[in-house]
C-alpha cells in the first residue's frame, strides 16, 4: 500500500486532564520526557504517513509554536471546535485521499506500531473503517468496559470487551452525508456498522490512556517495564 495521510486530533479541551490543561493543551503534556503529540508523530513518521495534518483549537498558539519547524500541516478550528468527525471532514482536502489514518494524541503504546498493523490488515473491499482494538487486560490507566464487541470475522458492534485505541484507517466518503458541522466520529462508525463494514484489529501489545493526570505515571511505568 502506498503511504497514507495521517490526521492527528489535537483540538480538544483536555477537560479530564485538569488542572494540567488549565495552562497547557493536552497534546503538549509530557510522558517520559516527550510531549504526547510527539509520541504520536513518531508512530506516524515511522509508518511513512504523508501528509500529516493536525487540527487545533484549545490553546492553538502553543501547539503552533511547538510544531512550527515540523512538516505537520496545521488546521485551526475557529470560532468553534468541530469534534472528531467534523474535524476530519474539514481536513479532507488537505489530506488529499479518501482513505486516511486518524490518531488520537492522548495515548502511549508499548509494542508494534499500530499503524503498520492496520495497514497490513486493511481490505478496502470489505471495510469502510478498521479500528485498532485493545483487549481490556492490555489497557493501562483504563477501568471501563470497552467500546466494541468483535465477531469471528472482525466486524465490530457496540458492546463491552474491546476498547478503541484511538488509531484507525477510515474512508472519508460517508462524511459528506452528515448534516451537522460539528460531530463525533461515532456518528460515522454507526453508519458503517449498519452497512456491516466496521472492522477491528486486536492490538498485541500494551496501551495506556493518558487522558487524565494519573495516566502519566502509569504510562511511564509501562514504557519502562514493557512486559509487565
Amino acid at each position: 500500500m502506498t503511504s497514507l495521510p495521517l490526521m492527528l486530533f489535537a483540538a480538544g479541551f483536555g477537560t479530564r486532564m485538569k488542572p494540567l490543561t488549565d495552562t497547557l493543551p493536552k497534546p503538549l503534556i509530557e510522558v517520559a520526557g516527550k510531549p504526547l503529540i510527539d509520541h504520536a508523530l513518531a508512530l506516524g513518521r515511522s509508518a511513512g504517513c504523508a501528509p500529516i495534518v493536525a487540527n487545533l483549537h484549545y490553546r492553538a498558539d502553543q501547539l503552533q509554536q511547538h510544531l512550527a519547524e515540523s512538516d505537520v500541516i496545521l488546521l485551526t478550528e475557529w470560532p468553534d471546535i468541530l469534534d472528531t468527525g467534523g474535524g476530519l471532514r474539514n481536513a479532507r482536502d488537505v489530506l488529499g485521499q479518501d482513505t486516511v489514518v486518524t490518531m488520537n494524541t492522548d495515548a502511549v503504546w508499548s509494542g508494534p506500531n499500530p499503524i503498520d498493523l492496520l495497514r497490513d490488515a486493511w481490505n478496502p473491499d470489505l471495510m469502510d473503517a478498521l479500528l485498532i482494538a485493545i483487549p481490556l487486560a492490555q489497557a493501562k490507566g483504563y477501568d471501563g468496559k470497552g467500546d466494541f464487541t468483535m465477531d469471528p470475522d472482525g466486524r465490530l458492534t457496540r458492546g463491552p470487551g474491546l476498547l478503541y485505541g484511538g488509531v484507525q484507517i477510515i474512508k472519508t466518503a460517508l462524511l459528506s452525508g452528515i448534516p451537522d458541522r460539528a460531530f463525533s466520529l461515532n456518528v460515522l462508525w454507526d453508519r458503517m456498522g449498519q452497512r456491516n463494514r466496521l472492522y477491528g484489529l486486536r492490538y498485541p501489545g500494551l496501551w495506556c490512556d493518558v487522558g487524565h493526570p494519573a495516566g502519566i505515571g502509569v504510562a511511564e511505568d509501562m514504557l519502562a517495564n514493557p512486559h509487565v
